[in-house]
């Protein structure tokens, strides 16, 4: 069992070898990755959880608590995944936005094995949709304006009306063409007809590799979904390319269904337990300042009128922050890159005479929604559709100098433990905030009356870049990332502030890229990219704190068997330091 979870670790982060006793989080593996190797283990046979992969880290002690995938645990008699879908609270966020969402979209550039036909594509692709019903998802709108998203039949889907062919004279089609085509794409898509997805095949004609564009309705699809929509179009092409010898598709079980899935948090939203959780999103939201305080506008700008950029964090910087940090600290990335957030959203207010330092940053954060406690009574980790969940944090870095963030000083380990054990606090992963806020009517006026956070704050964890012309992977020239997103121009800008962030693994090692949109009526250019060098900034710092002989360590959520605060965890630590 450890050769096999071994092997697993290693390809889920793209390592040649893989030990028993290296941690998963600190060769690099953040939440998303957890849910790949959720997927990838139970297709060699295994059965693991997120929150045991969180809680043994290592390939020894996590081989002790995984067993072996014969038959299935859960109820899949239960799991009807055709029919309609009660709304999730992504879903109801959405459409409280207002405006048009007919182009909201997230898109992937995919290698074609050199000779694939369109009418192959089409069968594969068809294929896909069969076997996930996020693609077969309509959604239908009530008389009182709700959404009533409802779950086709196999068999609904005419793929042939959903794919183009544009002819190339090269594999990789031009900047100018694919933006063009990503366009009319995306304009075809019709979520009330049940249009949740589009295609086009550049075809470089016979005997050359192509590139699919994918473009998918966010309603049916997330990063995670991605991932396993690439192995199942690999999976459904195998098949396809061998049809003279009748070959089946071997296609790895779907998980539970989104409509099962939505049903459980419909059910979950109005337990006592979740209720009991509303003073702790109350308290979270009681105060909430303007992300530039004093100053307004940006309330009508649209995605058509935003502003983004995108800046690329040095290899040599990336590596060591998903990988020595997390490890000195005994947490995850995701922890790391919100504490930097954090500070710099600090430093940045108090520049620009927006605020004092030291107060708390209130944000709200994006989480893939896949790995809290009642996801583990069903398996999500191959199931495709938009899982997201969407909640504010109240983050207190405490007050860190700028000569701290230039020497990598020890303030800035102290911000990190304190965001780490805050975000550790949250009930319930962050689901419960969601369910109260949108499903729960007992619960709901009480939240929607209080203001939400002006920034969002997503890191969408790891993804391959371009690899050359390998089928089936993302495709591109290595400049950018193979993830492409839209919406509508006239759609309403959800946040004045928003940072996407992203790991993109590359043949020269991880490279994190900062997707960053603001609203133009509100900031210009240059105050937002003030920002985000002074992000880049505190992670260089952060970074090199973590380089220190005294840097990291234990917290009290690390250690639930005694009852220590942070002062003293910090003594007993240097104290064992000392007689080294």
């Amino acid at each position: 069992m450890e050769r096999t979870l071994c092997r697993l670790y290693a390809e889920v982060l793209g390592l040649e070898r893989v030990g028993a006793e290296d941690g998963f989080y600190d060769l690099g593996g953040d939440s998303i990755s957890t849910i790949q190797l959720v997927s990838r283990a139970r297709a060699a046979g295994l059965v693991i959880t997120p929150a045991e992969v969180f809680a043994h880290k290592t390939v020894a002690r996590l081989a002790h608590t995984a067993t072996p995938a014969i038959g299935s645990a859960r109820d899949q008699a239960a799991d009807v995944p055709v029919g309609e879908v009660t709304p999730t609270p992504i879903m109801e966020w959405l459409r409280e936005q207002g405006g048009p969402v007919d182009g909201f979209c997230q898109a992937m550039l995919v290698t074609t094995p050199a000779g694939a036909g369109t009418g192959q594509l089409t069968d594969a692709l068809r294929g896909l949709a069969d076997h996930h019903d996020a693609l077969r998802l309509r959604l239908a709108h009530r008389p009182d304006g709700a959404w009533s998203p409802e779950v086709t039949a196999v068999g609904t889907v005419r793929a042939a009306q959903r794919i183009r062919r544009v002819e190339t004279t090269e594999g990789q089609p031009p900047e100018t063409l694919l933006a063009e085509q990503f366009t009319a794409a995306r304009g075809r898509l019709d979520p009330r007809a049940g249009v949740m997805w589009q295609a086009v095949h550049f075809d470089a004609g016979p005997g050359q590799p192509g590139r699919l564009l994918l473009v998918i309705h966010h309603l049916a699809v997330d990063g995670v979904s991605w991932r396993v929509l690439l192995l199942d179009l690999a999976a459904a092409w195998a098949s396809v390319a061998e049809v003279a010898a009748e070959r089946p598709v071997e296609w790895q079980p779907a998980g539970t269904s989104f409509r099962r899935w939505a049903a459980l948090l419909a059910t979950e939203a109005e337990t006592e337990a979740r209720e009991g959780e509303l003073p702790h999103w109350e308290k979270t939201l009681a105060d909430v300042r303007p992300v530039v305080a004093g100053r307004t506008g940006g309330d009508r700008d649209t995605f058509g009128t935003a502003g983004n950029m995108a800046l690329p964090l040095p290899g040599e910087n990336t590596e060591p922050l998903l990988t020595r940090v997390p490890g000195a600290f005994h947490t995850g990335v995701h922890d790391v890159l919100l504490a930097a957030f954090a500070v710099a959203l600090d430093t940045w207010r108090e520049r620009h005479g927006w605020g004092a330092a030291g107060g708390p940053v209130v944000v709200d954060v994006e989480g893939h929604g896949r790995s809290h406690p009642l996801a583990e009574e069903v398996d999500l980790s191959r199931t495709v559709g938009w899982f997201t969940a969407l909640y504010p944090v109240r983050l207190e870095p405490g007050r860190v100098d700028q000569g701290e963030i230039r020497n990598g000083g020890p303030t800035l380990g102290r911000a990190v433990k304190r965001v780490k054990e805050q975000l550790r606090a949250l009930p319930g992963q962050g689901l419960g905030y969601g369910l109260l806020r949108y499903l729960n009517p007992r619960t709901r006026p009480r939240l929607a009356a209080l203001r939400t956070p002006d920034i969002r704050f997503n890191y969408l964890g790891r993804i391959a870049a371009p690899r050359g012309a390998a089928p089936w992977t993302p495709a591109g020239d290595g400049t950018s990332g193979p993830l492409m997103a839209g919406a509508d121009a006239d759609a309403p800008l959800p946040y004045p502030l928003e940072l996407n962030a992203v790991t993109y693994d590359g043949p020269d090692g991880p490279r994190l890229v900062a997707h960053w949109s603001w609203a133009r009526g509100l900031l210009t250019e240059e105050e937002v990219s003030d920002l985000a060098h002074t992000w880049f900034t505190t992670l260089r710092a952060i970074t090199a704190h973590a380089e220190r002989p005294d840097a990291g360590g234990r917290t009290p959520s690390d250690l639930p068997l005694v009852n220590l605060n942070q002062d003293q965890i910090d003594r007993l630590e240097a104290a064992w330091r000392k007689k080294r």
